[in-house]
């Protein structure tokens, strides 16, 4: 593997950091299982780089595009804790909705950006090559993001939504809000899923409806590489744990693309994620059933 290839593998590890510390949110916290992140991801890309295109400064995209996930995420919510439909299928159907809402957002199945202005093209100083410059500026946006998560997580709104993922009827007896705490902890979990999704399109240059597709996958092997990397009941190491299990993941993805004795091409992607996801979840019953009782 180059070290252009590595850089982008970086790049793109640290994208998909912040979908998966918003996976860490809905299925760690709040053991909600959420498939919303196919649909909130696109969302962000499309919000961007529609408004991106139309004239709008990116950052003011970006963060039109991080609330348009809340929102997603609010909605998810609302329909399981109103309206009393299952976690998963909640997911599902916000998910499956959004497919057709990023279509309107757009008018067409993609949205370029080659020409236009963008956060990396606005921060990027020019010193250093652009495969050095996005990583840099990635994980800067990537810290900062864990850094509050864990600054919330340690307050008291924060200690109540962890309350009510780990132990609902627990919470409630103590007071605790919980289907408030879901549409909160929802909509942060996909707010930072569809941020993801803007920078993934300002990255590549354009937003494409099928961007998505995956997204899930490629967050929960980020939590279960990270939680097996750097094993952790405490909060400030869950959070980097999923950050490098994202970017192990990119890496783990590139070396294999980058393999020509395998013999993978880039069609290959889907298969190559579904088999890294299972050989880890594998991994650790292997390890125990070699591992001698002592």
């Amino acid at each position: 593997m180059t070290f252009y290839s590595f850089m982008g593998a970086m790049e793109i590890g640290l994208i998909f950091g912040l979908v998966a510390l918003g996976v860490l949110i809905s299925f760690r916290i709040l053991n909600f299982p959420d498939l919303t992140v196919d649909g909130s991801f696109p969302l962000g890309g499309a919000v961007a780089a529609t408004l991106i295109a139309t004239g709008v400064n990116p950052f003011i995209a970006t963060a039109v595009a991080t609330a348009a996930g809340a929102l997603a995420g609010v909605l998810t919510g609302w329909l399981n804790v109103s309206l009393k439909i299952m976690d998963l299928l909640a997911g599902i159907l916000v998910m499956t909705a959004l497919y057709s809402i990023n279509l309107r957002i757009m008018g067409k199945p993609n949205v370029p950006l080659i020409f236009e202005p963008t956060v990396f093209s606005v921060l990027m100083p020019g010193s250093l090559p652009d495969y050095i410059e996005k990583p840099l500026i990635l994980l800067v946006i990537v810290v900062i993001a864990k850094w509050l998560l864990d600054w919330y997580f340690s307050s008291e709104s924060g200690l109540a939504m962890r309350a009510t993922g780990a132990n609902p009827r627990m919470a409630r007896a103590q007071g605790v809000a919980t289907g408030w705490m879901k549409l909160v902890g929802l909509a942060i979990s996909n707010a930072l899923v569809a941020l993801g999704g803007a920078l993934f399109a300002q990255s590549q240059g354009g937003a494409d409806i099928s961007m998505g597709i995956g997204t899930i996958v490629i967050g929960l092997a980020a939590v279960i590489i990270g939680e097996n990397v750097l094993p952790s009941r405490r909060i400030l190491w869950a959070t980097l744990a999923v950050v490098v299990g994202a970017v192990l993941y990119r890496l783990f993805i590139a070396l294999a693309l980058n393999s020509e004795w395998i013999g993978l091409q880039s069609q290959d992607l889907n298969l190559i994620s579904s088999v890294l996801v299972v050989l880890v979840l594998v991994a650790p019953v292997l390890k125990r059933r070699l591992t001698p009782n002592r």
